[in-house]
């Protein structure tokens, strides 16, 4: 069973995540009103590119933007999340070796202990994003059992992991849970709210466009928005 998860498994769902993203990529542009968007888009590329970078950077940067620095809290728990989620995958010292077996790609390995403190990050965020959703009204009001699985889905694999790395329990079985519980999560991003992985570069893309071209960002310069 492990070798048909780490081998055909993997590849699979690795596959489905990409062909998936792909798609919702292409399908988010050609979505793009033609009128409103793509015209100015492409008259101004040079000043609707330096705007999607700009939006781009300031919202992967910590409180870069201003809407990470009016919730330190939440942006704390958000980085402290997506930067183990991001990390975690690609470079843990074990993931690294199923990868260069699997599909020949080889990155560097983490630190075991900066590992560690990455995958608790994730536990821990995840713990108190949902507890957030419970606690808060504001957020309560638009949470419904759909974004707690998502929750819950992203936060499965770390925590089996972890059970395997501290040896709690029975290792065999919670190592192929917990590969299980990845590939799932991997063959589930394109289909769901997961999608964010791609579609926010491109939804903060399209945004730093605007604001980089019509909205301010060519003012006084004959155009006509």
């Amino acid at each position: 069973m492990y070798d048909l998860l780490t081998g055909p498994g993997l590849k699979l769902s690795i596959g489905i995540c990409l062909i998936g993203l792909i798609i919702r990529g292409v399908l988010y542009i050609k979505g793009l009103h033609w009128q409103l968007d793509r015209v100015a888009y492409t008259a101004h590329l040079k000043a609707g590119i330096r705007g999607a970078l700009r939006s781009i950077f300031f919202w992967i940067l910590p409180f870069g933007a201003r809407g990470w620095r009016t919730q330190p809290l939440m942006t704390v728990l958000f980085f402290g999340f997506h930067i183990g989620a991001v990390c975690i995958p690609l470079f843990l010292a074990a993931h690294t070796m199923i990868l260069q077996k699997a599909l020949g790609i080889s990155f560097a390995s983490l630190n075991q202990t900066v590992a560690d403190v990455m995958s608790w990050g994730v536990v821990v965020s995840a713990f108190f994003l949902a507890l957030r959703r419970l606690v808060l009204p504001e957020v309560r009001i638009l949470s419904g059992p759909y974004d707690y699985l998502i929750l819950f889905l992203s936060a499965a694999p770390f925590i089996t992991g972890l059970l395997c790395r501290y040896e709690i329990g029975d290792y065999s079985f919670f190592l192929l849970i917990h590969i299980l519980l990845g590939e799932i999560l991997l063959i589930s991003i394109p289909f769901t709210r997961l999608s964010h992985i791609l579609l926010f570069f491109l939804s903060r893309a399209q945004l730093g466009m605007d604001f980089g071209i019509k909205r301010g960002g060519m003012k006084g310069k004959g155009l006509n928005w």
